[in-house]
């Protein structure tokens, strides 16, 4: 198997462990453990906090003892643990903290998956900016595949899916054992702890363009993540009406949020001719 198809599988099994529950925990909590809406913000709130701290602090780690793809194989191995543990788990308080052990692990390994890609396709005489994209969409299919796999199995109410991505999880740690070597990169002089955790890129807000930009995503970013938490056990709420309850939306949720990932899959291969025609202001302002 060539080193692209190995990198598909790899964005695959990613984006798979996330769609398997990111989407769908909300209604378990909310329908099955009886969460309310507060409890459930309050888990998934973990994961904003993991992605604030944890990549800062992995990047260290991976830059100066660990080789990229053992880090990406340790935090795989935490994060099936987690939720493998979180099956048990039956309280708010409880669930934030697994959760937050979760997304600790998980979140870092976004950023890590995107270096093993870019150094393993520099490294095959690639162009990681034209080979990248095609790599990545295998995630956006894996998360999909995912969603549909725990929606048409009847599990979006069921620990079930934490089961799904727990082994997922797993998987993917042993397969990233398999993974070329990255070599540790070389020590940079005067670096401060500041630069290594990226705390210096918050300079940038000087600039008022940067700032409007920063602000936007953080918009972009927040309705995403209302959708993500929340759209799901909106719909679920149907069921309560005798109208609804046989409905194909109310039976199989997730299949429908997931239209949103398959137009992802279509306008990511598409960003390189929109940036080229219309430039990056207008894509926003269409977005």
């Amino acid at each position: 198997m060539g080193i692209t198809s190995r990198l598909k599988v790899m964005s695959f099994l990613q984006y798979f462990i996330w769609g398997s529950w990111l989407v769908t925990l909300g209604s378990y909590m909310i329908n099955t453990l009886d969460f309310t809406g507060a409890n459930v913000g309050m888990v998934y709130s973990s994961k904003g906090l993991a992605a604030i701290i944890m990549p800062g602090i992995m990047g260290i780690i991976a830059d100066k003892w660990l080789r990229a793809e053992r880090a990406y194989m340790l935090c795989h191995l935490v994060c099936a643990g987690a939720l493998l543990y979180a099956t048990t788990v039956t309280d708010p308080q409880t669930m934030f903290w697994v959760m937050l052990v979760n997304a600790m692990a998980y979140m870092p390994t976004i950023a890590l998956s995107n270096s093993v890609s870019y150094s393993c396709l520099a490294k095959a005489g690639q162009d990681p900016v034209t080979s990248f994209p095609p790599v990545r969409v295998f995630g956006t299919i894996g998360f999909i595949v995912a969603m549909w796999t725990v929606s048409l199995m009847g599990l979006e109410l069921s620990s079930a899916q934490l089961y799904i991505a727990s082994g997922a999880s797993l998987l993917l740690a042993l397969y990233a054992l398999t993974l070329p070597k990255i070599p540790v990169a070389e020590k940079k002089a005067n670096t401060t702890l500041v630069s290594k955790l990226g705390l210096d890129a918050f300079v940038l807000f000087k600039n008022p363009r940067m700032a409007i930009f920063f602000l936007f995503a953080m918009m972009l970013g927040a309705v995403l993540q209302i959708t993500n938490v929340f759209g799901n056990p909106f719909l679920h709420d149907f069921a309560r009406n005798p109208e609804f309850a046989d409905s194909f939306v109310v039976k199989y949720p997730s299949i429908l949020l997931s239209v949103s990932q398959m137009a992802e899959v279509g306008f990511i291969l598409t960003i390189p001719f929109f940036l080229k025609r219309f430039g990056i202001k207008t894509v926003m302002l269409m977005s």
